[in-house]
């Protein structure tokens, strides 16, 4: 392997490793700062417990997300260097903001938060909740602002031949973020909803104690699951419409659509070598011209196909890489603008099918809990379990199609913007040598999976400890301990 294969594989690995804490802990935040709300304004016993119990899960969530977290930003210096002394006039902005504002704020009221329960009065304590929840989300915003700079550049001149800044108001309102903002939200919901369905489902088959509790939060998390997933089917719709704008190719490979139609058929399945690009040896199963409608919300539209969008980028963006030794084998090699078709293609279907799947078991766990009933067959608390994980498939089949399909481009040239502010990954490597990369994704597997032993024995160890767990000691009358 090369430095740049072994690079990607590197990124690719850490980052979809750290974006499994991610979505868990949005969307726990929120679910928990709700939960001491109603805790708050009602008195219920029920919801202080459900905010002990999911509030420390949260944490342990959190915690690792830090640690992961961390590597994302050396990896730029690392591995990338080339790319960030390209972007870095731009890239740095909102990640500084990131960091500064987001992230400083979301520590500290997260901190007053877990030391505050008998020191704060109630309501400046919930409000640090909030202040957290809401801290996470923003910090969420600035880093797709900045991963949406690279998938369709806005707010920035030339200068010396690299981007610079003249406008943070366009990175921060460009309309590739204002989509896939709300769509990382609703994937974030559908994961912690997930979650609370599957260990709810688990302590209620097991008759624990506190069944308020646990149907509660069965309850919440199932129609938290099912709202997101109608949030992640309209976002989604946007976000589509806008790839067949700015990134033509990414949505050809998402279909596997080798030759312009007009009207354009939706693929449900294919069967064949996907992975060529001409798709002589391909059979799909489609919906007649519901690709036009996804594309321009008309059954009429034609929509490009890979064969003739692929003399387009030659001409615009050059038919060969330059003649560079920082190139490798690619240089002076013909550039490849279609994307691993085989990856975008089933990628983009995993990911909207265990969106569904995660959408269907939360409706059929609402309905098998109805009327207070608890299934007594073994197979109730699998399924639960087991449904956590399709949200963070979908979740991770996601952002790998969102990534793998703008390639041979880091920096995704933008068709109305400023000309020349482009990148591709294969320039954007750091001149080192492929046993240091090795070394280090070596290394930084081996830590992301001891860390990966380490949070699933802690989740495992409060999950099973259930209510008492997590709970105050009781007083010398047997009463529980409220922190106020």
């Amino acid at each position: 392997m090369d430095v740049l294969e072994l690079a990607r594989w590197q990124f690719g690995i850490t980052t979809v490793y750290h974006f499994l804490m991610v979505p868990l802990t949005i969307g726990l935040s929120l679910l928990v700062a709700g939960m001491q709300t109603a805790w708050v304004r009602t008195g219920d016993e029920r919801y202080y417990k459900m905010t002990k119990f999911w509030g420390k899960l949260l944490l342990i969530n959190f915690a690792m997300g830090v640690v992961t977290g961390i590597v994302q930003e050396f990896q730029f210096g690392m591995a990338w260097s080339a790319y960030s002394r390209f972007v870095g006039d731009v890239f740095g902005a909102p990640l500084a903001m990131e960091g500064i504002v987001a992230f400083f704020v979301e520590s500290t009221f997260l901190g007053l938060w877990i030391f505050g329960w008998d020191k704060l009065p109630k309501k400046v304590h919930l409000a640090c909740a909030w202040a957290f929840s809401l801290a996470t989300m923003a910090s969420a915003y600035f880093i797709l602002a900045a991963n949406s700079w690279m998938q369709h550049p806005v707010g920035i001149v030339m200068k010396d031949g690299r981007p610079r800044l003249n406008s943070i108001w366009d990175v921060l309102t460009n309309n590739t973020v204002l989509a896939a903002f709300p769509h990382t939200i609703a994937g974030a919901f559908a994961v912690s909803g997930a979650f609370l369905v599957g260990i709810a489902a688990w302590h209620l088959y097991r008759k624990s104690e506190e069944e308020r509790v646990w149907r509660s939060s069965l309850k919440l998390g199932t129609w938290v699951g099912v709202v997101a997933f109608a949030a992640l089917s309209i976002s989604g719709d946007l976000q589509g419409k806008l790839m067949f704008e700015q990134q033509p190719m990414k949505m050809a490979a998402a279909e596997a659509l080798c030759h312009t139609e007009q009207p354009a058929s939706f693929s449900i399945f294919a069967y064949g070598d996907v992975a060529r690009p001409d798709c002589e040896n391909v059979k799909s199963i489609t919906v007649p011209a519901l690709l036009s409608f996804l594309a321009h919300n008309d059954f009429s539209s034609e929509v490009k196909g890979i064969q003739d969008l692929v003399p387009l980028y030659q001409q615009k963006y050059g038919e060969f890489y330059p003649v560079d030794p920082k190139l490798g084998e690619l240089s002076g090699k013909p550039i490849d603008y279609v994307p691993a078709l085989p990856v975008t293609y089933w990628g983009f279907r995993l990911m909207i099918g265990f969106g569904g799947i995660s959408a269907g078991l939360g409706v059929f766990m609402l309905w098998l809990t109805r009327r207070n009933r608890t299934p007594t067959g073994w197979w109730f608390p699998v399924l639960g379990l087991a449904g956590i994980a399709t949200p963070f498939l979908a979740n991770s089949f996601g952002w790998i199609f969102t990534e793998m399909g703008r390639q041979p481009f880091v920096v995704v040239p933008n068709p109305t913007g400023v000309d020349g502010v482009w990148m591709f990954t294969a320039q954007a490597v750091s001149g080192i040598s492929p046993a240091e990369i090795l070394t280090s994704l070596i290394a930084l597997t081996t830590v992301y999976s001891v860390l990966a032993v380490v949070e699933f024995y802690l989740i495992r160890k409060y999950v099973r400890g259930g209510i008492p767990g997590v709970l105050p000691q009781k007083s010398d009358d047997g009463a529980l301990a409220f922190a106020y």
